[in-house]
């Protein structure tokens, strides 16, 4: 592949990453209530969701499943309702997720529970496809054999998207910090179920 393709494709595909979303502002929630570390289950179930996102929009895939909406309504749903579901239980300071008032308590989510999140939230965001479908075939070069490329361009993708979901995921971990400092856990619980029912809005209207 031309480096002077990459040299474009990567500061464009940063900037479509590092945009605020759907995954991004999961990271951020998560960061907030579970940490970090916990955060990378969500992480890795959201990059393996962008990877099959990629590979089908490299491969026209995604084009018959946008012409069949009827496809992406379970998934959306589904998804909305449950991030809905935990948002409400952090506003009220419940469930698994929320931070309690001692803040030495372990918060306790099974890892595949954080690993469907991702999933889910990466491959039912018809926003995810759309800039796929857009942005990556000007990148690949007809004249060369298809899936080599491909790698090439998933790899570069996944570690741009690994890099800003790790950004967003220690900002929501700062200000855990700084919230939990001031003896504002409550707040804190209401400004991530804001965030997790702002992210079931968004993955169910959009």
């Amino acid at each position: 592949m031309d480096h002077s393709v990459l040299i474009l494709f990567i500061p464009t595909f940063f900037a479509v990453s590092a945009t605020p979303g759907l995954c991004m502002t999961l990271a951020m929630t998560l960061g907030m209530t579970i940490g970090v570390r916990r955060s990378l289950w969500m992480i890795a179930g959201e990059l393996v969701g962008v990877a099959l996102v990629s590979l089908f929009a490299l491969i026209g895939v995604a084009t018959i499943l946008l012409a069949r909406p009827n496809l992406f309504l379970l998934l959306k749903y589904l998804g909305g309702a449950y991030l809905f579901y935990l948002g409400v239980q952090l506003w009220r300071c419940r469930g698994k997720m929320a931070v309690s008032i001692d803040a030495d308590t372990q918060i306790n989510i099974a890892p595949l529970a954080l690993v469907m999140q991702g999933f889910v939230t990466a491959i039912a965001n018809p926003k995810g496809w759309a800039f796929m479908i857009s942005l990556l075939p000007p990148f690949i070069n007809a004249n060369q054999p298809l899936y080599p490329q491909a790698t090439i361009l998933i790899a570069l993708i996944l570690c741009l998207e690994l890099l800003c979901l790790l950004l967003y995921a220690t900002g929501g971990r700062t200000l855990r910090k700084l919230l939990q400092q001031g003896g504002n856990v409550v707040i804190m619980n209401r400004v991530a179920g804001s965030m997790m029912i702002a992210v079931a809005g968004w993955l169910v209207l959009v």
